[in-house]
């Protein structure tokens, strides 16, 4: 077991790293390919969600560029995000910077995904300690753009799973260290992967109310 990945004791997680992206996107971009689902199959609902399997991937490919795009400027945007063109392609529909061509079929949407996803890995390794990036749920340094997109990664590949029947399971020791960045009430004394899903209200845990609306805290804390 490669460092990164020990699961260490509650309230002593550590930091969320390029190598924790860099897994991240490479187990979702595994469970993804590996699917044994026909085009039409990525036209189904996406778990609970409203949006079809197609179009949740390329939600997620575009939080990725998008999170990726915000850490490059040395003078970032401090009160919106970057003045790129987001259109929606029907009400309702996520609104999307990128958007994979249909003929390419599910490979295709992978690749985009996989391709978005590098380029924040990249974003985060190479980022300066004091560069930032604007959200509404904080201005995030380089680890909360990571814990960022892995929380992206990991609650979609969940609704990615339901929606095209596939079993998916965040890894422990990535998913604590999201929670003790992004989710700082999160309980520490459950599982972490349950936990997440509970935090970003797409699961129960025993004894607690699931939240009828979640956020993160991205901003740096002291």
């Amino acid at each position: 077991m490669a460092d990164h990945e020990r699961v260490e004791p509650s309230g002593t997680a550590g930091p969320v790293t390029a190598d924790d992206l860099a897994e991240g996107v490479r187990l979702v971009v595994a469970l993804l390919s590996g699917a044994q689902a026909t085009a039409a199959d990525w036209d189904r609902p996406a778990g609970t969600l409203e949006w079809s399997c197609w179009e949740t991937a390329e939600h997620l490919a575009d939080d990725l560029f998008s999170y990726a795009a915000q850490l490059g400027p040395q003078s970032p945007p401090v009160d919106g995000f970057l003045p790129l063109v987001w259109r929606r392609e029907a009400p309702g529909k996520p609104a999307n910077v990128v958007f994979a061509q249909r003929e390419a079929g599910p490979q295709g949407l992978v690749q985009v995904l996989e391709a978005c996803g590098a380029l924040l890995v990249a974003m985060v390794r190479t980022a300066r300690p004091q560069d930032r990036a604007f959200h509404g749920f904080g201005t995030a340094d380089a680890e909360g753009s990571a814990a960022m997109g892995l929380v992206e990664l990991f609650a979609h590949a969940q609704d990615l799973a339901l929606g095209l029947g596939l079993e998916w399971t965040a890894p422990a020791g990535i998913s604590a260290r999201v929670l003790a960045r992004l989710f700082p009430a999160a309980p520490t004394d459950t599982d972490p992967w349950p936990t997440l899903l509970w935090a970003t209200g797409r699961g129960d845990l025993p004894g607690r109310e699931r939240p009828a609306e979640w956020r993160w805290y991205s901003a740096p804390r002291d």
